[in-house]
């Protein structure tokens, strides 16, 4: 198990607002049953790396299927082999230290 950050940016739309290409990348997870946190600068997601791939390519066509002619995704992926990553876990581990 994997966790992705993703930050998709449509560019030369002519609107400064992003939130309806987020939503059409939000749309992609859900198709794909994928777990995820939306935030106010990007979402998170947890998946194998082969599905956080694939969720990648998709969330960064999205604003081109919505007319956007330019995007920008940037992608940070934590992935880890001597135990399984969960969102909630990373965020409690944190929690636990404050």
């Amino acid at each position: 198990m994997a966790v992705m950050e993703i930050v998709v940016i449509p560019m030369g739309t002519g609107k400064p607002g992003v939130s309806e290409f987020v939503a059409g990348c939000i749309k992609v997870l859900d198709e794909m049953g994928l777990k995820y946190q939306l935030t106010a600068m990007g979402t998170i997601v947890e998946g194998s790396l082969e599905e956080l791939c694939e969720a990648a390519k998709r969330m960064h066509r999205v604003p081109f299927e919505m007319g956007a002619p330019r995007v920008v995704t940037s992608i940070r992926i934590d992935e880890r082999v001597d135990k399984e990553l969960h969102i909630e876990e990373k965020v409690k581990a944190v929690e636990e230290k404050l």
